[in-house]
């Protein structure tokens, strides 16, 4: 039978996107949803490893969160695309945090525009190293820790190039098809010890990477069309969405693909 959330009761409707209060490691937390996520996750006294191939960027943003929430925070130089990475940042992470009860995967990178015939063999391996196989890696390497702490729960970033298809990167659309795929994977294999595991699917956010992808402001105004809500996202509604399944208010959700991307897959607009 699987453990049972530290919630203590379903009919206890008191807030509880601060429980549990254990740490969360975020990757890619120098930057964009990353980041995001970490700042929603510090707002109600959660610790955080910031995780990034930015190392004095994470550091950075690791002082900003123990000046402003008050809470611990250590920002570590990880380049995730490298399994050798994943070790020493455990050890430093083990180090400076109490228990460790989240793991938050929004490392990311696009791979280019490649299509499929600039594609390469390196390049693939890249994308596909950063975004399946170190989920994979960094959610084994801390399986003791989240079994031995109730409520314990894994957010892996997805994205909705996974439904739509995207043939300008097809490295990065098939890495995020594979990073929610291997999501109900782990919550199969770590439910019976009380670990939830969900993806999170954003759309159209804000960030330096979807600022890089549309470059003109004719791209951005039709992309901004197709959606619902007629406005990109904001860096800080995933973390928001992030914080939320983390905590014990998402106490039975597991094996979800959470999308938050404004009404764009099911758009019909043109």
């Amino acid at each position: 039978m699987a453990i049972m959330s530290s919630a203590t009761s379903v009919s206890d409707f008191q807030p509880r996107l601060a429980s549990p209060a254990t740490g969360v490691i975020v990757t890619g937390g120098a930057s964009g949803l990353g980041r995001a996520s970490a700042e929603a996750l510090a707002a109600v006294g959660r610790p955080v490893a910031l995780w990034d191939i930015d190392g004095d960027g994470a550091k950075a943003v690791a002082e900003a969160i123990i000046r402003d929430h008050g809470v611990q925070a250590i920002g570590i130089t990880a380049d995730l695309a490298h399994a050798l990475a994943i070790g020493p940042a455990a050890r430093a992470t083990r180090a400076a945090l109490p228990a460790i009860g989240g793991i938050v995967h929004a490392a990311g990178v696009s791979g280019g525009r490649t299509g499929i015939d600039a594609l390469t063999v390196a390049n693939w391996d890249m994308v596909m190293g950063l975004h399946v196989r170190a989920a994979m890696l960094i959610v084994q390497a801390f399986h003791d820790d989240l079994r031995r702490n109730p409520g314990s729960a894994v957010v892996l970033v997805g994205s909705i190039n996974a439904s739509l298809g995207n043939g300008n990167v097809p490295a990065y659309t098939a890495a995020k098809g594979g990073v929610i795929a291997l999501g109900k994977s782990l919550a199969d294999a770590l439910a019976d010890d009380g670990i939830r595991v969900n993806t999170i699917s954003p759309g159209m956010i804000a960030t330096p990477m979807m600022e890089q992808a549309m470059p003109t402001a004719a791209i951005r105004s039709a992309t901004v069309r197709r959606i619902l809500l007629g406005r990109m996202g904001e860096a800080a509604e995933i973390g928001r969405a992030v914080r939320f399944l983390l905590s014990d208010e998402a106490s039975y959700v597991t094996a979800c693909e959470f999308v938050v991307d404004g009404g764009n897959i099911t758009s019909q607009r043109h």
